[in-house]
């Protein structure tokens, strides 16, 4: 595997964690509406856990209010089921064929949790940026070690210096949307 490969696939590697990273982060409630926040959830539909968004249309009436219609009628019951065991705090209530999900303020306690929750996820996210590290590092130290490798000491160095400066991007990428979200979740 020559040195430009392992970079690349670092790269590749970091990147998907970070999108990652930030689907997670859309799912923690800022207390404003957003449809994100439920999108992912999974309903139990007809034996199979399936994602909300693929069995009803949800959309967002006012920075308050969710509206889901299910696309079938019958699941109704257990996408209300799911919003109350999914740990967000909701009170779906049925509204005909729509069931409607009032998104209150979080009180300054839930608010603490929220962050401590970002924080927790940040720091895993940095954790997966810098296993990516240690694996490309230790990658480019086989490849230098190889005698039938054409990549010299100070191409590996080269490489493990770019695989920093990926590392650094990285990580830096996962500080600012922490802050981004710790930010939303504090303003009142």
């Amino acid at each position: 595997m020559e040195a430009e490969k392992i970079l690349h696939e670092c790269q590749e590697r970091m990147d998907k964690s970070f999108e990652f990273f930030q689907r997670e982060l859309i799912g923690i409630r800022t207390g404003r509406a957003t449809t994100a926040l439920i999108d992912y959830l999974k309903v139990d539909y007809y034996g199979s856990p399936t994602e909300l968004k693929g069995l009803a249309a949800v959309s967002v009436p006012d920075p308050t209010l969710l509206i889901v219609k299910p696309f079938d009628p019958a699941s109704q019951s257990n996408i209300i089921k799911a919003l109350e065991t999914a740990d967000l705090g909701l009170n779906p209530t049925t509204d005909g064929n729509a069931i409607r999900v009032s998104i209150p303020p979080p009180s300054a306690e839930r608010r603490r949790q929220l962050v401590s929750q970002v924080k927790k996820m940040t720091e895993q996210a940095r954790v997966v940026v810098r296993n990516e590290r240690r694996d490309a590092n230790r990658h480019i130290d086989q490849l230098a070690k190889d005698k039938t490798s054409p990549l010299s000491e100070d191409g590996a160095k080269t490489a493990k210096d770019r695989v920093e400066e990926l590392t650094k991007k990285h990580i830096k990428q996962v500080d600012e949307s922490c802050d981004k979200k710790v930010q939303k979740i504090e303003a009142v």
